[in-house]
């Protein structure tokens, strides 16, 4: 009888401590995620933006990935300085920008280099609060072979009934999204007037959602998780028809057989 008794205890207390453990991690869970925009401007390290440097192994390996196909069209070439032309426009505080730009980011860096990127967290108050992702502001970008031309629309920060205003667009901008993304979905990816991206290729919530920077960068490298099959998959699709609008350059990059055949199913 008294062991009995003893059992019984001793499973009541292994309960306590299993809900005690739960509770203590959707705490931490939740606390992480407050303290995500501690970061918010913040220039990312060098050692994130090496990350982001994704290997063209890993890339090759993922291939497509769950990466969702662009949206063609015919417009008339967009050329910006003399070079063929990305167009983004976004939200800091919008979650599928959030998502859209880790893909963007490392299938531009490419073809050329980020100076002053920041990180960033979408609104604490939208779908999948507080993305962990980053923002063009502030950033200048470098390439020999395109241009690439962000608008962040409004920050992450709700006040009185809105978002504050940062960036607007040109007359030019403003054409391209009226006659492409009429009914002006964020985040809009153009690449030269030949393709758009409209809106998120997949789930913030689901892919980023609960983990840090670093965390999903080190899942790049998993090419089975997904992280990988979802952001290279992204990054692999606009790489190939970033090389479609620049004349497959530079070599080392548009003459990989997984961007080959990416641009081939793009056909």
């Amino acid at each position: 009888m008294k062991l009995k008794l003893y059992q019984k205890l001793v499973i009541v207390a292994v309960v306590i401590i299993v809900l005690l453990l739960m509770a203590y991690a959707s705490l931490g869970a939740n606390v992480q995620s407050l303290n995500l925009s501690a970061n918010d401007n913040v220039p990312l390290p060098a050692s994130l933006i090496s990350m982001l440097a994704v290997p063209q192994n890993i890339s090759s390996a993922v291939g497509s990935g769950l990466g969702k196909p662009l949206t063609k069209i015919n417009g008339s070439a967009m050329a910006v300085n003399g070079k063929p032309g990305v167009l983004y426009i976004g939200a800091e505080y919008c979650p599928y920008c959030a998502s859209e730009r880790w893909p963007l980011i490392i299938a531009l860096m490419r073809f050329g280099s980020f100076s002053g990127l920041e990180y960033m967290t979408s609104s604490s108050s939208d779908y999948s609060p507080n993305t962990p992702t980053f923002t063009f502001l502030h950033s200048t970008y470098t390439s020999s072979y395109i241009s690439f031309v962000s608008v962040e629309t409004l920050n992450n920060k709700f006040v009185n009934g809105s978002y504050g205003a940062l960036q607007t667009l040109n007359s030019s901008e403003a054409s391209i999204n009226s006659q492409y993304n009429p009914q002006g979905y964020i985040p809009f990816i153009d690449f030269g007037n030949a393709a758009v991206s409209i809106g998120a290729t997949y789930d913030p919530l689901a892919v980023l959602g609960g983990r840090s920077w670093n965390s999903i960068a080190d899942n790049l490298y998993n090419t089975s998780s997904l992280q990988s099959e979802s952001i290279i998959g992204q990054a692999n699709i606009f790489t190939a028809e970033i090389c479609s609008i620049d004349n497959n350059t530079p070599a080392n990059v548009c003459g990989q057989q997984y961007v080959k055949r990416i641009q081939a199913s793009m056909s």
